[in-house]
């Protein structure tokens, strides 16, 4: 068999099933691959792909049944073979290097059949995970590497999440071996902790011999339907324990297939379990009762808190954030708590803002909730006619709500930083500032507004989102600076504001930030048809 000749084969396959019992032909291929593919020898990887790409197309032009029967078939051979080959280690004084072909033949073949979607991604991550529910030996990593070489990167985009437990699996059972572990032990380990930071380039994937020809038999398979009639199927979505006891328990994912168990109520309960474990962790609950401290009195702001203070990074909490499956209104409240948690910092942290970002690249409603948020923020300071017209209406019937809250100098200069860095890298404009009366500003507000250019002017000098206190900038880049104040021009009085405001706040400043802020005045003034004295 090879690619040139593969339609032929499977003409020739059609015909069998046509004259012959289809539990016969299904059981003889069967034999016939895994004997071909567990073979006492290393198999190039183009050869087992070739294999993956028959078994997927016999899945398509047959039926599931037979995808079925050949993957239950295959896992019994491979856990057969692991075991013997472990049997054998550990009787033996030294290492063979004949041990284990089989098994390692056959896991690659239950990979390329995960990349041809034959499997889904829970049969492989129930391999990985039993692979690391023992001691690593050499030929279990091996197991493990060749798993991770052949559908890593699809294993991260079908479900990230498990991939993060597995890698919290892995350091746990290294940790447990102690520090005598080999190179092998410790690549492995780099792999799992890169793949689960998206750091494996595709040029990394080259190491995958059968990279090329998985490609062109994708192209093979996608084009199997011109000329036959095909049964489009979805992933077997099998488990290992569902391979392991399909003798006794029966075949749910066949249909008419006899079935002794209740397949719901065991997925339910298993998801009860795996869920009560997650929420009785001590991690989880502190991060609760902390939720619950800062304010958070709804279970959807709530996780969103818990995912925001336990993600490694602003990719791996906006990731976690999309998979939560909160409806467009829930969504709003993504923005909120960032900028809750944002602003009650001690000191400012960039991670809030980079998350806010990317939802805002994603979705324009985020950017009117940002909007909503600073008006909200400028209230509390003391603006009480900013806003929409019913909320100002509402707020001056109240009178208690129209106190000044007392605001940390701390917070101001975070919101402050992460308004300067959105507006500076047009997540939202100078336009959200459209209702503010520059002329009759509180105490607080023009102390906030103050530091919120002065981190405009400071954002746009650079591309790091860290931004320092210290603003003795010496890049002077005058063209972003113009570029950020050219939009307040649309609007005249925003326009005469912001040149008011810039007279008399920087009027005493030097250095950098007096530059910038008569760059600023000159290019609101340049862009005003009427240019005002001030």
């Amino acid at each position: 068999m090879s690619e040139q000749n593969m339609t032929t084969i499977l003409d020739s396959v059609e015909e069998l099933y046509r004259k012959h019992r289809r539990n016969d032909v299904t059981s003889t291929l069967t034999t016939l691959i895994i004997d071909g593919i567990s073979s006492h020898a290393m198999l190039i990887d183009s050869f087992v792909v070739l294999h993956a790409a028959f078994i997927c197309s016999m899945h398509r032009l047959i039926g599931m049944d037979f995808a079925a029967f050949v993957v239950q078939h295959v896992v019994a051979s491979y856990e057969q073979h692991l075991a013997h080959a472990e049997n054998a280690a550990s009787h033996d004084s030294g290492p063979s290097e004949d041990l284990g072909k089989e098994c390692s033949n056959l896991i690659i073949l239950l990979a390329e059949l995960y990349n041809f979607q034959v499997v889904a991604c829970v049969l492989i991550y129930d391999l990985i995970r039993e692979l690391l529910s023992r001691d690593l030996s050499e030929l279990r990593v091996e197991l493990l590497l060749k798993i991770l070489r052949s559908s890593g990167q699809q294993l991260r985009q079908d479900d990230p999440s498990a991939l993060k437990d597995i890698v919290t699996l892995a350091h746990s059972c290294i940790a447990k071996q102690g520090v005598n572990l080999n190179s092998r032990t410790r690549f492995m380990t780099e792999t799992l902790t890169n793949l689960k930071g998206n750091k494996i380039k595709k040029a990394a994937g080259a190491q995958h011999q059968g990279g090329d020809a998985v490609e062109r038999l994708k192209k093979f398979l996608s084009g199997l339907g011109k000329k036959r009639h095909v049964q489009i199927h979805e992933p077997l979505r099998v488990s290992l324990e569902d391979l392991r006891t399909a003798e006794t328990k029966g075949k749910w994912w066949l249909v008419g297939a006899a079935w002794a168990g209740d397949p719901l109520t065991d997925r339910q309960q298993s998801g009860l379990m795996r869920s009560s474990e997650v929420t009785d962790s001590s991690e989880n609950h502190s991060l609760l009762k902390l939720a619950r401290k800062q304010g958070m009195n709804t279970d959807i702001r709530r996780s969103i808190f818990v995912v925001l203070m336990s993600s490694e990074d602003y990719m791996d909490a906006c990731e976690r954030l999309s998979q939560l499956n909160l409806t467009e209104v829930q969504q709003r409240e993504i923005v909120r708590v960032c900028l809750h948690c944002c602003s009650n910092e001690k000191s400012y942290n960039p991670y809030y803002a980079l998350i806010c970002q990317r939802f805002c690249q994603l979705s324009h409603s985020h950017k009117i909730t940002l909007q909503y948020w600073f008006w909200d923020f400028l209230r509390d300071l003391g603006e009480t006619n900013v806003g929409g017209t019913e909320v100002i209406k509402n707020l001056k019937s109240d009178e208690g709500r129209l106190e000044v809250k007392d605001i940390s100098f701390s917070r101001i200069r975070n919101v402050a930083k992460a308004y300067g860095w959105w507006i500076a890298k047009d997540i939202c404009s100078l336009l959200i500032l459209k209702p503010v009366d520059f002329t009759l500003l509180k105490p607080q507000s023009r102390k906030f507004l103050k530091e919120l250019f002065a981190q405009i002017f400071a954002a746009t000098q650079g591309s790091s989102p860290m931004l320092s206190d210290q603003l003795d900038i010496e890049s002077r880049n005058r063209g972003v600076i113009e570029d950020t104040f050219n939009k307040a021009t649309k609007i005249e009085n925003l326009g005469l504001g912001l040149i008011f405001f810039f007279s008399h706040a920087f009027r005493e400043e030097t250095g950098f930030l007096q530059w910038a802020s008569s760059v600023a005045k000159e290019t609101l003034q340049s862009g005003m048809d009427q240019i005002p004295r001030v």
